[in-house]
């Protein structure tokens, strides 16, 4: 009998996106509010933005390649359990950050000041955490629509991932980011084969060259003033996504050095993408109390020393916390488990 082999490269390809979800934050929160900050951070900025249509979409579609099994099982147990756990974490840690960046107003990021905020934060205008909360949704929506024939239920996703980016939501928060990422998911669900076969192939040429298609569709983009026209944003997204599933797979087969650590970090995401937020606005906060001024060179070496930092306190502190026994924060559902199986214990001795 044998034992399937897990492919690396999408390890590789979620090391990479929370990687870079962590450094856009670094850089839109924290680095272009320093005193001082200049040209060089403008040009972080600037790379920063030309990752969006990488970044999430990247990240959904590895989560959608490995949400089939759950969605299509016959009882519906898998993908509801999935859901119950994202969506409970997402309600943990939003109450989470909202008491510990009361200690950090200054910080640009949301947080409720009110029951009323807090409430549209946990359903319609989801906070920074909008992830965990897309992914809940986007399981529920699978589920729906298992038996809607691909060729039909991607194109409408297309067409709801194109309205969201053109704008036409209301601004209500992550909420259009939730919209325009489901054709990502679904797309690394209903094609998930095509997509490893597409890894498989890829060659170390591939990532060059869908490096500079994107790159010139980018800037063309940007020149024209094309972000909003619909179809254009969810479109250069599917070239960003080839460009990071070759170039992750290239990784992943041929630079082992570097894909080991991505993948290391790839597996250990979840801590990551809800703490990192916190580190970062107690840091930020600090280095506001020094009165520092930033130079060209703090500008050029800030964000990825920051990112690497931040990074590195997020999974201590997960360590720290799954020793302390508060795992729970992590996944809640275990102790639900428990608590329940104490009510049905109770139950039958009273019966």
């Amino acid at each position: 009998m044998t034992t399937k082999v897990r492919e690396g490269w999408p390890d590789v390809a979620k090391g990479v996106c929370i990687i870079l979800v962590v450094l856009w934050h670094v850089v839109t929160k924290q680095a272009i509010d320093m005193p001082g900050a200049g040209a060089v951070t403008d040009v972080w900025s600037t790379v920063n933005a030309q990752l969006l249509p990488l970044r999430m979409p990247l990240f959904f579609l590895i989560s959608g390649m490995f949400a089939g099994r759950a969605v299509t099982a016959i009882d519906g147990a898998s993908w509801r359990r999935r859901a119950a756990r994202l969506a409970s974490v997402y309600v943990i840690w939003v109450l989470i950050q909202t008491f510990v960046l009361a200690l950090t107003p200054d910080f640009d990021t949301a947080r409720a000041s009110d029951a009323g905020e807090l409430l549209a934060q946990l359903t319609v205008s989801p906070t920074n955490l909008w992830y965990l909360l897309a992914l809940a949704a986007y399981l529920l929506i699978a589920r729906l629509t298992r038996q809607v024939p691909t060729p039909v239920l991607l194109p409408i996703a297309f067409v709801a991932s194109a309205a969201a980016a053109s704008g036409v939501l209301p601004d209500l928060g992550n909420l259009w980011q939730v919209v325009q990422n489901l054709f990502f998911f679904l797309a690394g669900m209903r094609l998930r084969g095509t997509v490893e076969a597409f890894a498989r192939s890829s060659r170390p040429l591939h990532p060059f060259m869908l490096g500079a298609a994107y790159t010139v569709c980018a800037a063309a983009v940007g020149v024209l003033g094309m972000r909003q026209w619909p179809g254009v944003w969810p479109m250069l997204s599917v070239v960003a996504v080839a460009f990071g599933v070759a170039t992750c797979a290239v990784l992943d087969r041929r630079a082992g050095a570097i894909a080991r650590p991505l993948r290391w970090v790839g597996r250990r995401t979840l801590p990551i993408y809800v703490l990192h937020m916190i580190p970062l606005a107690l840091i930020d906060a600090g280095i506001r109390a020094t009165g520092i001024r930033t130079t060209p060179v703090i500008e050029a070496v800030q964000p990825l020393v920051l990112t690497s930092i931040v990074i590195a306190i997020c999974l201590g502190v997960h360590a720290v916390l799954r020793r302390c026994g508060l795992g729970v924060l992590f996944d809640p559902l275990p102790l639900a488990d428990r608590l329940r199986g104490r009510r049905r214990a109770v139950r039958a001795i009273q019966t």
